[in-house]
């Protein structure tokens, strides 16, 4: 019963990253289609970039406590791409270079959505996995 509770939460988690990064995606498009101002988009971006980061980095640990060491192994990369944009301080959105950086910008956030959809899958496949072992026994 205990893994299928943590697979529950691990699944809880990546949806919680994936809505994440959908927020800062739909603002930047926002401010690609000049819906919002550069001040406004930003500071919406910015206020949630670091719980992104205290997530993955809770959901990597998550992982290496348990000893699912393949799922560590899978979201470690992700994690040590977060903590070198902190490290170098280039996780936060500037509002002087929102409009020079914004492809950029939208092209990181397609990419920790596309790996964050693989970690999803292999996390929905060991949930279901955990549920029929459950039922079995």
């Amino acid at each position: 019963m205990a893994a299928l509770w943590f697979w529950l939460l691990s699944f809880f988690f990546i949806v919680g990253l994936l809505c994440t990064l959908g927020f800062q995606l739909m603002c930047l498009v926002d401010l690609e289609f000049d819906y919002v101002n550069p001040y406004d988009s930003a500071s919406r971006i910015n206020m949630v970039i670091v719980p992104e980061f205290v997530a993955q980095g809770v959901l990597c640990f998550f992982y290496l406590l348990t000893g699912n060491w393949l799922m560590f192994l899978f979201s470690l990369p992700y994690l040590c791409y977060n903590v070198r944009l902190y490290i170098r301080r280039q996780h936060l959105v500037d509002v002087t270079e929102i409009y020079n950086q914004l492809r950029w910008e939208k092209k990181r956030r397609f990419f920790k959505i596309a790996y964050l959809l693989i970690l999803f899958f292999l996390s929905l496949f060991w949930l279901l996995w955990s549920v029929t072992d459950e039922h079995d026994d």
